[in-house]
């Protein structure tokens, strides 16, 4: 059986979390904006397939991805993989991910590594 998604209910789901953002969305989105990482130009937020994607940079085809801590857990670890997996399969998608303690205790650190995929 083919999982069928709604559009447009994926992307009014997106314009929600855009609008609702994390703390550690929210920082690490004002060093990802305008273009401040290698002149790449980074979406928040955006879907891609049948999931919404954290950060999306389309010229390197990366997706950055914020944890919290449901991820850690063995349900939201299987879930990651599948998503990472099919990401990766449909779309040739590197993904990134970082916790939201990251972002908030070491958002150089997690700068440095960004820039270092682009590069």
């Amino acid at each position: 059986m083919v999982w069928k998604y709604d559009k447009t209910q994926l992307k009014s789901n997106a314009r929600k979390l855009r609008n609702g953002m994390t703390d550690a969305e929210r920082k690490l989105w004002s060093k990802l904006r305008g273009k401040q990482i290698n002149n790449m130009q980074f979406y928040r937020q955006r879907p891609i397939g049948k999931y919404i994607v954290d950060f999306y940079c389309p010229k390197m085809n990366l997706a950055i991805e914020l944890d919290g801590g449901q991820h850690y857990e063995d349900d939201g670890l299987k879930k990651d993989q599948e998503r990472t997996e099919y990401l990766n399969k449909q779309f040739e998608l590197k993904i990134l991910r970082f916790s939201n303690l990251d972002v908030l205790k070491n958002i150089d650190g997690v700068i440095l590594r960004i820039a270092d995929e682009i590069n």
